[in-house]
């Protein structure tokens, strides 16, 4: 490894390059190029570009001829398959050929006994994982058996490594972040990111306008990070000197968002609105049931994914049908007939009558339309009724969610987590 370069302050930038026929016809998401981007920028390295290439050695060496990032990251076509022609091409580009390393041999060998597989079972097409550049740097995979290469160039870094997502993390995480934060000193850089529920990214931008305009003359940038249902407002600075200087700069500008939108905000970094109710639930004491009919059991599958829920989440009803809302909750069949299924009265009643079943504290309730068909011009696609029911009585809220039925499923259930966030706000 080389020491880094007197000038090595400046702007770190880099470049993915995802390999794969499945990503360009969109057998496969490439997620491991927004998680790349995430990690570099992390460490001060600023992406540039991702370009997705297919399994074809002319567009490969193409893509690497034409890159201009000082790190080039590249995912995919390490298999042991014949149309897994990473490996060669990178011989072909840095002028080299393969060469057998034992050492790598070895873990391969390893990895597959552990397995349970036999050593006579275990094949040269395996085995020729092990052949890899000559001259390049090995970052081992303790995943898999495809390992990281490592390569240098006119003072630029190319990084390959496998498409399998699991391999190419581990491969980052335990060699190769570090690897190149030591080959270019970049620029330490501070984040901190403030999560936000209840208002879109267009009317948050409007009520935060004045503040954001403040960031600016302080060096510290705004990242808008729009998902259904949740806003993230990331803040950034680099810190060239002083790091703890920089940290008091993004901290401050941070906390007067807490004076500015405190009813948005529910929590900061990697937290969610089902991890923040449930401690909430949990601080208090208290418990939870929930009756869904448009989202269909998602909602329990959020509350469900946190570890630990069991303590405050009792168990909920799918009210999919009118009879069960009747039978299991209690609707009175006159109020379906004079209102509908997406109602406030329906909502309202669904909330209270899970609660009663259920005996929890809490109960939330979602009846609506989530398409694509069964809209009306009164009561269209994305008409979702939300509501909520505790020890001082029920709220209930009316949501329109646009976007396709899987959206406004999410959407919905998002939305109702947030208005339960806000109830337990006010008790």
């Amino acid at each position: 490894m080389k020491n880094a370069e007197d000038t090595s302050r400046r702007e770190v930038t880099a470049e993915v390059l995802s390999i794969g026929d499945e990503l360009l016809i969109g057998q496969t998401v490439n997620t491991n190029a927004a998680w790349i981007g995430e990690q570099l920028s992390l460490i001060g390295i600023r992406p540039v570009r991702t370009r997705v290439i297919g399994d074809d050695r002319q567009a490969i060496l193409e893509a690497l001829a034409t890159s201009v990032a000082d790190a080039v990251l590249i995912t995919g076509g390490l298999g042991p398959t014949k149309d897994d022609i990473t490996k060669h091409t990178l011989c072909t580009y840095f002028g080299t050929h393969l060469e057998r390393r034992s050492d790598v041999e070895e873990r391969i060998v390893g990895l597959f006994l552990s397995m349970g597989r036999r050593l006579e079972d275990i094949q040269e097409v395996n085995r020729a994982q092990a052949d890899l550049p000559k001259g390049c740097t090995v970052l081992p995979n303790t995943r898999g058996t495809a390992s990281g290469m490592w390569f240098e160039r006119d003072g630029r870094v190319f990084l390959s490594m496998p498409g399998v997502p699991y391999e190419m993390k581990g491969i980052l995480m335990d060699n190769g972040l570090r690897m190149l934060q030591e080959r270019f000193a970049p620029p330490a850089i501070v984040h901190r990111t403030v999560l936000t529920a209840g208002l879109g990214e267009s009317l948050l931008a409007q009520r935060i306008e004045a503040w954001e305009d403040s960031l600016g003359p302080l060096g510290i940038k705004l990242a808008y990070l729009p998902s259904p249902g949740v806003v993230k407002l990331r803040l950034s600075t680099y810190a060239n000197q002083d790091a703890g200087e920089a940290s008091g700069r993004v901290d401050r500008k941070a906390e007067e968002l807490y004076g500015l939108i405190p009813e948005l905000i529910f929590g900061e970094g990697d937290a969610s609105l089902e991890r923040s109710v449930g401690a909430m639930l949990r601080a208090k004491g208290q418990t939870l049931a929930l009756a869904e009919s448009c989202t269909g059991g998602y909602l329990s599958h959020l509350i469900t994914s946190i570890p630990g829920s069991s303590a405050y989440f009792i168990g909920g009803v799918v009210s999919y049908a009118n009879a069960v809302k009747m039978e299991e909750l209690g609707i009175p069949s006159r109020m379906l007939e004079l209102n509908g299924a997406v109602s406030k009265p329906v909502a309202e009643q669904m909330a209270m009558g899970v609660r009663e079943a259920l005996k929890s504290d809490w109960a939330l309730a979602t009846t609506g339309i989530a398409g694509p068909d069964g809209g009306t011009p009164e009561k269209p696609v994305g008409t979702v009724w939300i509501a909520v029911a505790g020890p001082n009585g029920v709220e209930s809220k009316l949501g329109s969610f646009p976007g396709s039925r899987e959206l406004v499923i999410e959407r919905a259930s998002r939305s109702a987590l947030n208005l339960l966030r806000r109830c337990l706000n006010t008790m």
